[in-house]
Order: structure tokens, then sequence, then C-alpha cells
């Protein structure tokens, strides 16, 4: 399935030695998502919708996602739904 660039609102945390925790996503129409935990952050590309930056690999409904900060801003890698001729 294809995917594209979304950008959303993200409610984190920074602590004092500067470390950012992601806690909520918040989508377009307000629905959040609370982020049951974060399992990995690094720096990384989105081999499926460009972009670079900090990579968090996060559970989120018992489901493992990924959630990209490309400074200032967040985002998902959302799938795009398929396009039928006709």
């Amino acid at each position: 399935m294809e995917r594209k660039k979304h950008y959303v609102e993200v409610i984190s945390k920074t602590d004092a030695e500067g470390k950012t925790r992601p806690l909520v996503v918040v989508w377009d129409d307000g629905t959040r998502y609370d982020i049951d935990r974060v399992l990995d952050c690094r720096q990384a590309h989105s081999l499926r919708t460009g972009g670079t930056g900090m990579r968090y690999t996060v559970r989120i409904g018992g489901r493992s996602t990924y959630l990209y900060f490309e400074g200032p801003r967040w985002f998902v890698e959302a799938k795009v739904p398929p396009t039928y001729p006709g």
C-alpha cells in the first residue's frame, strides 16, 4: 500500500537533558492516540515517504508504528487509499 507523509500534532515532554518523549498523537479531526510506550529512538530516513529526522518507534493501542520528528514538525507515514478507475 502506498504511503504519504502526514504531519500531525504531537504532545511531548522534553526533560532537563533535552531528551524528547512523545506522549500523544492528535489527528486532524481531534482524535487523540495515547502512546503506550516508546520502543526506540534514532536518526533515520523515512524510506516510504522521504524525509529524515528522529524516528521514534512507538506502541499505540498494542501496535508498533513509526513517528518522525522532522524539526520543527512531526509526521507519520499515512496509508493512501487505492484509487480505482471508473
